[in-house]
């Protein structure tokens, strides 16, 4: 079964976190526990935040402003984790300051913003990648060498999920317009960019969906096509907690992978010939296996990652794009 490379053997690096947010926090701690990589300083727009999470997470810096946090010389690259609606700018931001970024996933609220990021960093020569976590987990490189060694036969049906209970507050960046929120950007990408992963771009893609009352996506269903028979079925909601599970069906078998399918997880085989057997993973935070990807990657002078390449994130922005479009969501702005 494939292994991953432990990312205590990634080369250290300096981060610097712009938005001190939640997953920033789980971001900081995975970085400090299971790589050689410093995290040298944090920027927020105010200072109590700022500086509260500097102490959480032993940071020496802090930064009032996020100019000052790019332009510090201590920082190698910018983990951007503010709202969707603002990666674009903070993108652009660390880019012209000569940085490498690695921006939250969803990438930007849609293609035309991310085109603009790697442009950016085309013309700059600074690394930027999408931080799809999922995509470079243990279980996730054994997937793959699953599906590619052929022990389920050809993928005809891949289903996906990611639901979580929010409580409705219209302040809340889910569900503020003005923010780019809702279910899909920040809780669908997930099986989404699954898909992708496994099945590669669709050639029709097709959804519902029901809004809340301040116009973002609450709930989503979508079909990806691919091909003549091979379908994707993805589900994403605010409003309900979902198994989170994900199954791959082929004409030789299917595999069964745990929830949460996104995170640190286990599946199983099962082959139509009888045979059954599972890949089981340690649990552990499992963001330190992106910050590694990043390490290795500027180490070597690359500006994109193969696994969650330029190209790739601009394919899942444009599902993204279509799916929003058939169930009538627009942010301010668009």
């Amino acid at each position: 079964m494939a292994r991953t490379e432990d990312p205590r053997t990634a080369p250290p690096i300096r981060w610097g976190i712009l938005g001190p947010g939640r997953i920033a926090s789980a971001f900081a701690d995975a970085v400090a526990q299971h790589t050689r990589a410093q995290l040298v300083a944090v920027g927020s727009r105010h200072r109590d935040r700022a500086q509260r999470f500097a102490t959480a997470h032993g940071i020496p810096t802090t930064h009032v402003g996020y100019d000052r946090l790019v332009e510090d010389p201590h920082v190698d690259v910018v983990y951007v984790a503010t709202p969707h609606s603002q990666h674009l700018e903070h993108a652009l931001l660390a880019i012209r300051a000569g940085k490498h970024v690695l921006v939250e996933k969803a990438f930007t609220r849609n293609t035309g913003e991310a085109e603009q990021v790697f442009a950016a960093a085309r013309e700059a020569g600074v690394f930027v990648m999408e931080a799809m976590w999922t995509r470079f987990l243990p279980h996730v490189a054994a997937l793959h060498q699953v599906i590619d060694a052929g022990e389920i036969g050809e993928i005809v049906s891949l289903t996906a999920d990611h639901g979580q209970p929010m409580a409705f507050d219209p302040a809340s960046r889910l569900y503020a317009p003005e923010l780019a929120g809702g279910a899909l950007l920040d809780l669908g990408v997930y099986p989404v960019s699954f898909a992708h992963d496994l099945l590669g771009v669709p050639d029709r893609v097709h959804a519902i969906g029901a809004l809340t009352s301040t116009g973002v996506d609450g709930q989503i269903s979508i079909v990806l096509e691919y091909g003549e028979r091979a379908q994707a079925s993805l589900s994403t909601t605010l409003w309900a907690k979902t198994p989170t599970v994900a199954h791959i069906s082929g004409t030789e078998g299917y595999v069964e992978v745990a929830g949460n399918f996104y995170g640190p997880s286990s599946f199983r085989v099962q082959r139509l010939d009888g045979r059954v057997w599972t890949f089981d993973q340690p649990g552990t935070k499992g963001l330190q296996y992106e910050a590694a990807e990043v390490a290795r990657r500027v180490a070597a002078g690359e500006v994109e990652s193969p696994r969650m390449s330029w190209q790739g994130t601009l394919d899942v922005m444009r599902t993204l794009d279509e799916v929003r479009r058939a169930v009538g969501v627009v942010y301010p702005g668009e």
